[in-house]
């Protein structure tokens, strides 16, 4: 019985110990996953249909038209956000689907927190969001989270800043996980 103890007690304190990062994560859902792909690799979003299922579906009808696939990331402001999904790229475009209504949730705005933008109508989100480089906590309840960078972060890291941007990066690719055959490669990142 002492031996059983001993053991479970160590393998209590040894799963512990384990570094979160090194922890296993649940798989994304395939249908609720995003992948933009940038020139320096794949970002991959997790979608968030708890927190605001009509903007999830939104950029779930846009990504499956095609819409955001040579976009550009029109307003980038180091140590705030990265904002697309404008298809004019001055910021004043959007899809021709009629605007949201807020679905606002105290979730906060960190690294990594994808938002929709919108004007100064709380019901304007129509096409364009942004990623988050850091906190923003005076977002909270203001604009509508979406999703959460899961992977390539460190890619977003690398997109040109400006405001308007000179020569903007573009989001090369945008498409649901669940419509991407199996075995399907990521693509290689590539040079501006």
């Amino acid at each position: 019985m002492k031996f059983v103890l001993a053991a479970v007690t160590a393998a209590i304190l040894a799963i512990g110990s384990i570094p979160a990062s090194a922890q296993a994560t649940p798989p994304l859902d395939p249908e609720n996953t995003l992948y933009l792909d940038l020139f320096c690799g794949r970002v991959s979003i997790q979608l968030r249909p708890d927190l605001a299922p009509l903007h999830v579906e939104r950029i779930k009808t846009l990504t499956r038209q095609g819409f955001y696939n040579g976009i550009v990331f029109h307003r980038v402001i180091p140590g705030f956000m990265a904002q697309t999904g404008d298809p004019t790229g001055t910021g004043m475009g959007g899809s021709p689907l009629p605007n949201l209504p807020a679905e606002f949730t105290p979730t906060p705005f960190v690294r990594g927190t994808v938002g929709m933008a919108r004007a100064q109508n709380p019901n304007s989100a129509n096409s364009q969001f942004f990623i988050m480089f850091a906190d923003g906590s005076f977002l909270n309840n203001n604009y509508t989270v979406w999703g959460q960078v899961v992977e390539g972060m460190e890619c977003v890291d690398q997109i040109k800043p400006g405001e308007p941007v000179v020569d903007p990066d573009r989001i090369i690719a945008a498409q649901i996980a669940a419509d991407i055959p199996a075995g399907t490669p990521a693509p290689t990142p590539t040079t501006r």
